[in-house]
């Protein structure tokens, strides 16, 4: 446990002081992560005050969007990948499956913002695949 602070000493001259002692005996030597780059976010010199639940929230998977807000966005990452898919099968399974979960928000609503989405048309992007792949 440190000291306290002797009366007339200021207190920059002091916590120095405290410091160097530390360094010289080794105090420091030992700490997890010394002579590697901080952790990401921690680097800049913007602090945010949530940094902790952003971290925990990253190592969880877990997002902070409204639900609606991340279904528009798994329909917009699932339209890119479809053309893509590896096969016409994939692709049209992309497209259900998210056509699953864009008529059950629409049967329940989640909070937050409209969802703004009807179901897309499987066929049309199956066929958008097949002109990709041609065999």
């Amino acid at each position: 446990m440190t000291e306290r602070k002797p009366p007339g000493v200021n207190f920059e001259s002091w916590i120095d002081k405290q410091i160097r002692e530390a360094e010289e005996r080794g105090d420091f030597a030992t700490l997890k992560g010394r002579g590697k780059p901080l952790p990401d976010g921690l680097a800049d010199s913007s602090y945010d005050e949530q940094w902790w639940i952003k971290q925990k929230m990253a190592r969880e998977g877990l997002s902070h969007l409204p639900p609606t807000l991340a279904l528009r966005k798994e329909a917009e990452d699932v339209l890119a990948a479809a053309p893509d898919a590896p096969s016409e099968q994939a692709a049209r399974k992309l497209v259900t499956d998210l056509n699953t979960k864009i008529h059950e928000a629409l049967r329940m609503p989640p909070p937050g913002p409209p969802l703004g989405l009807k179901p897309f048309d499987v066929d049309e992007i199956t066929r958008t695949w097949r002109e990709r792949h041609p065999d």
